[in-house]
């Protein structure tokens, strides 16, 4: 009891080196522990994937290919080291012959998907910048075609994932969001994304999977680091300095629409019939010889409609559907939204924090038109930067076209489960 006693007039004594000694191994223990819960997930994720490793394949056939597009500076140059141990493990005992391609400099990734040879399947590990290139230099290629039939996995490996909740289930484990993305990708289910092309009047094409944003909301957004500082309040204080700097923000610009296009049902995937026997095949030529088919004259193509408006506001955002890829939709389109001019500095404080957390949110009065193309029209001297999935290009007139369920990428079958329920 003595002893006790002792102990405890001791941390009374010392009570400031107790106070930190206590806080130091209350850290560490659960740093300790967040390790060992990382461990175990990456465990379970590798005894599901051993059991796609041990299943048995006929001799002609050969292992799946699939090429890794890894942007190592992602997520602050941790994106090397997050894939070595998350990922890749799991890709190598499911058996799949994995050819990893690091990226240097940025706008590279454009370039190997140029040149890159047919792989049964595409994963890019990185983040917004990085699936934006690799769609780019995938939709440039001359083979465009049929190289867009090859499915597409995204590891989220970046600090801006736009798409990654569209495709997986996220939690606040990076552990946990990079082995469930890494076992969708084995499992095999696809689904169909839209893709925008935005192209000005000199450069190539750019592609894009969520949208491009113009406006002062996007311009406040990219100085909110600047404000660290500031912690919990930064985002209030960019945008209440940026009123300071300038007030109103009211952007003019000037959108050309096309009407949408009805969207065609769903086919089944298409299997090559069985070639018919030799009798059939001289029948069928030789009645084609003596009575060949009529060809029908080609149909006059109407000259296509675009409807023009003035918009005044504070922000532009033309994004696709993406967020939801299985929302069963009547149309094709893609979607214009913009902001309303008439904002006061409190209102913009207030929209502007609920967008710095999701920036597809808009207000009840924002203008929202379908359109299957539009063009937007810059008034002379308005400048600026577009968003293009999170990077930054210079503000140009642009024509944005629609590319319906070009790409295919792999989804979790519980994220997509989650989806239908919120449609319904």
């Amino acid at each position: 009891m003595a002893r006790v006693v002792k102990v405890f007039r001791t941390l009374r004594n010392h009570w400031k080196k107790s106070t930190f000694a206590v806080c130091v191994l209350s850290y560490g223990g659960y740093w300790l522990y967040g390790k060992h819960c990382d461990s175990l997930l990456r465990r379970e994720a590798c005894l599901v994937a051993r059991e796609f490793g041990r299943q048995q394949i006929a001799p002609q056939e050969r292992l799946r290919k699939a090429t890794v597009i890894l942007n190592p500076a992602a997520c602050s140059g941790k994106a090397n080291n997050l894939f070595e141990k998350n990922a890749a493990p799991i890709l190598h005992l499911a058996g799949v012959e994995v050819t990893v391609v690091k990226t240097d400099y940025e706008g590279q990734a454009k370039k190997l998907m140029e040149f890159m040879e047919q792989t049964d399947m595409v994963i890019v590990a990185g983040g917004d910048g990085t699936l934006q290139e690799v769609v780019t230099g995938l939709l440039r290629r001359p083979d465009q075609d049929s190289f867009s039939n090859t499915p597409i996995g995204f590891i989220p490996l970046g600090s801006h994932n736009s798409l990654s909740p569209s495709l997986h289930l996220l939690s606040d484990n990076k552990v946990k969001d990079i082995t469930s993305a890494t076992l969708s990708i084995l499992k095999g289910e696809t689904v169909p994304l839209d893709v925008l092309q935005i192209k000005g009047e000199k450069e190539q094409p750019v592609f894009a999977l969520m949208g491009l944003r113009w406006g002062a909301f996007r311009d406040v957004a990219a100085t909110i680091s600047k404000y660290w500082y500031l912690g919990p309040l930064k985002t209030n204080a960019a945008h209440w300095f940026s009123t300071l700097r300038e007030w109103p923000l009211v952007r003019e610009v000037s959108v050309s629409c096309l009407a949408p296009s009805l969207r065609p049902p769903d086919l089944p995937p298409y299997n090559k019939p069985p070639r018919p026997n030799l009798l059939h095949r001289i029948i069928r030529r030789l009645k084609n010889y003596y009575s060949p088919p009529v060809e029908e004259p080609p149909k006059v193509e109407e000259p296509e409609k675009w409807e023009e408006k003035q918009l005044s506001t504070l922000e532009l955002f033309v994004q696709t559907h993406n967020k939801n890829p299985v929302e069963r939709r009547i149309n094709d389109s893609l979607m214009i939204c913009a902001e309303p001019g008439n904002f006061t500095v409190g209102q913009f404080i207030t929209v502007g924090n609920k967008k710095e957390e999701d920036p597809t949110v808009f207000t009840k009065d924002a203008t929202k038109l379908e359109a299957g193309a539009c063009r937007l029209q810059l008034p002379e001297g308005a400048g600026g930067v577009y968003n293009i999935d999170n990077e930054e290009y210079e503000a140009m007139p642009v024509e944005v076209m629609l590319l319906p369920r070009k790409l295919r990428f792999f989804m979790s079958a519980e994220r997509r489960e989650q989806l239908l329920s919120q449609a319904q």
